[in-house]
């Protein structure tokens, strides 16, 4: 075969159309022959497989490099559509969705200019238009897809960032360097916030203590009071306040910070208030629960994920802001790309609103999520793991075997497995028996579940966003877990 054989064009449709046939097929037999949500390879027995693959000895077939990618992938994936995958925020994906990535890898856009993208560029803005409705950011919204919730922070605390330094500029008497404001700034956030803050932080150029965790609620939600203090006394000590932000549906826990409490208090300190519903954002288009997000409204810049709760494949992420005019601060011209002049002339480059230059087109699967399927039946599958998570509450309340951190408010449980006759059995080896129940867990493939630190003690925790998982379904999880936890226990009980 020519090496040109290889290029999708319009002498290769047909090849092209076969090998995806081929492809998609394979992936179904695969899905449809899954009976856990992992096999249980480890490292040590997956890697001599794919390190022993001879990279310069192409197959020439894809057919052949399927039949080998079945040996060194699919076989061995983690499925996130297995009903007992119970662990991190990874959703199951929609149909429709997946089309729309099959779609916009063969078109191949790329979402930096109007000259690669065109229609893509509109459907793009459409959609953030669309969000920001939902949200409530009002008329002069705008925001930009983006890899993740990583970087849709990183790019808020940006915007967040130049507005401080501007203002501070504003309202000093002599002329600042930006060196001589950053060692000021500061960013408020939950205790329970994401780590990506802290990241984002480090790489805006800010000190290793510019990150000020407020204290949290038993419930985990920020304390709006604690959050009052602090912006007390960073104005006591002459430090700026960049950012405060709040989170819509914290990793561990699920938990929402109190978002109007926290809108008042950034509005009376003029301080910008960014919210990471990253999780959250799921309640957007929930038929019953959208009241939870009151008070997001009120939010200079909002990150969301689809790619968690809006059943879209990684990745597809949003960055908002209630200020259109603040993009201003990612805008860079070039005269290859995106020349100055394009402004005058009105032509809608992305990219003068991005961080990213080269973007792939993933407005596409929400765009065709939202034609076929429609907003409100997005929310319903949301709301049914919102109140999957409820009824486990329930069943792990009254489970003599665990002890449940809090109530969750969307769909993850954050829990402890406690032998019944605990006496003489430090904490430490309780500590160790959690670890391995998990691991143990992961081990057999049965089920996938993770693991977290609260005040000191290791936990487990469930991640719910398959709605096909049932009651049933995790009943037998938490079986398995006391039963991997009292094998581990039972040489101490017997010494």
């Amino acid at each position: 075969m020519s090496s040109r054989a290889h290029l999708l064009n319009d002498r290769t449709a047909e090849h092209y159309r076969r090998s995806l046939t081929d492809g998609v097929g394979r992936v179904a037999d695969r899905l449809a022959r899954t009976e856990r949500p992992f096999t249980g390879v480890t490292p040590a027995e997956l890697a001599p497989a794919i390190s022993s693959i001879d990279l310069e000895a192409p197959l020439q077939d894809p057919g052949a490099a399927l039949d080998e990618l079945e040996d060194v992938y699919l076989r061995d994936a983690v499925y996130f559509h297995h009903p007992r995958y119970l662990a991190h925020l990874n959703c199951p994906v929609v149909i429709p969705a997946v089309l729309g990535e099959a779609v916009l890898a063969a078109v191949n856009s790329s979402l930096d200019t109007w000259d690669q993208s065109a229609g893509g560029t509109l459907i793009e803005r459409r959609l953030i238009d669309w969000t920001a409705g939902r949200v409530g950011l009002g008329k002069a919204a705008d925001g930009i897809f983006t890899s993740g919730g990583t970087q849709s922070n990183l790019q808020a605390l940006l915007l967040a960032r130049e507005e401080a330094c501007r203002l501070v500029r504003k309202n000093s008497e002599t002329a600042l360097p930006t060196s001589a404001i950053l060692p000021r700034l500061r960013v408020l956030a939950s205790e329970c916030g994401h780590f990506s803050v802290e990241k984002a932080a480090r790489l805006l150029g800010l000190g290793p203590d510019a990150v000020i965790p407020v204290p949290c609620d038993r419930d985990r939600r920020m304390r709006a009071s604690a959050l009052e203090q602090e912006l007390a006394r960073c104005a006591e000590e002459d430090l700026v306040v960049m950012a405060v932000v709040a989170t819509a549906g914290t990793t561990d826990f699920g938990s929402i910070d109190p978002l109007p409490q926290v809108a008042a208090l950034c509005e009376a300190a003029g301080v910008w208030m960014h919210v990471d519903a990253a999780y959250g954002c799921g309640l957007l288009v929930s038929p019953r629960r959208s009241h939870l997000l009151a008070g997001i409204e009120r939010a200079d810049s909002v990150t969301v994920d689809y790619h968690k709760s809006f059943f879209q494949p990684v990745s597809s992420s949003a960055v908002l802001v209630r200020d259109r005019s603040t993009l201003r601060h990612v805008t860079y011209h070039a005269d290859y790309l995106n020349p100055a002049r394009s402004v005058e002339e009105r032509i809608p480059n992305q990219v003068d609103k991005s961080i990213q230059t080269t973007r792939r087109f993933d407005a596409l699967k929400l765009w065709l999520t939202l034609r076929v399927m429609g907003a409100d039946t997005v929310g319903e599958l949301f709301d049914e793991v919102v109140d999957r998570a409820a009824d486990a509450w329930r069943l792990l309340d009254a489970d003599p075997r665990y002890e449940v951190v809090t109530e969750p408010q969307l769909s993850t449980l954050v829990f402890r497995y406690v032998p019944e006759s605990a006496a003489g059995i430090p904490d430490s080896l309780v500590d160790k028996a959690n670890l391995h129940a998990r691991e143990a867990l992961f081990a057999s493939g049965d089920a996938v579940v993770a693991g977290t630190v609260v005040d000191g003690r290791h936990h487990l925790k469930f991640t719910l966003l398959n709605p096909e998982t049932t009651l049933d379904d995790i009943a037998t999880v938490l079986d398995l877990l006391a039963g991997h936890a009292e094998s581990f226990l039972a040489p101490a009980r017997t010494a």
